[in-house]
């Protein structure tokens, strides 16, 4: 009688070896029954956000080589708030050198109006320095405009500087006795209107000066 033949022990051991195992973490990646899980339903709105920001960011650089700063600048702001932290990082630096080149950008100043405009804007800003240089230059343009001895006797009682906003008020008020109505209620010349010269400059009628 034949001999039955055994199976190899070995066999039966690379069968269960070769079938694919599931791994553990693979249980939780599954979607329920009711639909996707938690997690999965959160990650497809942050990539789609990482997208935008993104493509946000791409946008920007485009317009930053081609020097449309400020639409440049608006997009950058979009992408330094989306989820991914290299790139918000990279768009905050970009914003950054927005910022620098627009205020380098070299304003296209000819005529003493230019520089009176520009200089009042300076001072609303709070840049006095910059405002003193730009109305010095209008009234070597135009040396008997009123407004301008004006403008820059107003920005020099900012700065601190009593006998030059003293003087150019002065000069100011002789082109244009009117101007000195204007000082006694403008709020620039507030820090030195309690100055002996300025009073005697404002109010001449006081005796008491």
């Amino acid at each position: 009688m034949p001999e039955k033949k055994k199976i190899p022990a070995a066999k039966s051991e690379d069968r269960r070896m070769n079938k694919p195992q599931v791994p553990k973490s693979s249980r939780h990646a599954e979607p329920s029954a009711n639909g996707p899980s938690s997690a999965t339903a959160a990650t497809v709105p942050q990539a789609r956000n990482a997208q935008q920001q993104l493509a946000a960011f791409e946008s920007a650089m485009k317009l930053f080589h081609a020097r449309e700063l400020q639409q440049a600048r608006a997009l950058f702001q979009r992408a330094a708030e989306g989820p991914e932290r290299d790139v918000a990082q990279r768009a905050r630096l970009h914003i950054a050198m927005c910022d620098r080149r627009l205020q380098q950008e070299t304003v296209n100043l000819r005529s003493s109006e230019d520089y009176y405009n520009y200089g009042i804007a300076l001072i609303n800003q709070r840049k006095l320095a910059e405002a003193r240089e730009h109305l010095v230059r209008a009234l070597e343009l135009a040396p008997g405009a009123d407004h301008i001895h004006y403008a820059l006797a107003a920005a020099q009682a900012l700065a601190g500087d009593v006998a030059g906003a003293h003087d150019n008020l002065k000069r100011a008020i002789e082109l244009e006795p009117r101007n000195r109505i204007m000082a006694r209620q403008d709020a620039d010349f507030a820090a030195v209107a309690g100055q002996p010269a300025f009073e005697a400059l404002i109010y001449p009628e006081k005796k008491s000066w």
